[in-house]
């Protein structure tokens, strides 16, 4: 009896360890990621497969419509890059890329929604906020060694 004690406490001493737990969330990260990567390339066909369809069938789309597609496109297409680096680069997120996401997800919105000066305005605020953001990101003061 004692000896399924110990074995017990144990496990649960070697569960407890961070350096144990840290590999057992990154394991789940990546699990995680591995599927959202294979969802999004389903989205990313699905995307360019109507892209297709919508140059060679004519539909009552507006310009505007079309080129909020294109854009979706590219964000799917981020993302997908935005992993893949994830994996390449030691299961690290570099954070330009999620500058570079935020960016096209805004110019996005100012595609679909320029209705409003003031919204637009706000929008292009936003996109140069951003790209100082990754100017200040890429500098030497802040960059990792």
């Amino acid at each position: 009896m004692e000896d399924n004690a110990t074995k017990a406490a144990s496990l649960l001493k070697r569960l407890a360890d961070p350096n144990t737990l840290s590999r057992l969330m990154q394991l789940f990260l990546s699990g995680v990621l591995f599927v959202l990567g294979g969802i999004l390339s389903v989205l990313l066909l699905m995307s360019t497969w109507n892209l297709i369809t919508l140059v060679f069938v004519a539909h009552e789309m507006s310009g505007a419509e079309i080129l909020g597609s294109i854009v979706t496109w590219f964000l799917y297409f981020e993302f997908l890059a935005l992993i893949a680096k994830y994996y390449q680069s030691g299961l690290h997120f570099p954070l330009r890329y999620f500058i570079y996401i935020g960016v096209t997800a805004i110019v996005r919105l100012i595609i679909l929604y320029h209705d409003d000066p003031m919204n637009t305005l706000i929008f292009s605020v936003s996109i140069l906020v951003l790209v100082v953001a990754l100017y200040l990101a890429n500098t030497k003061l802040l960059k990792r060694e």
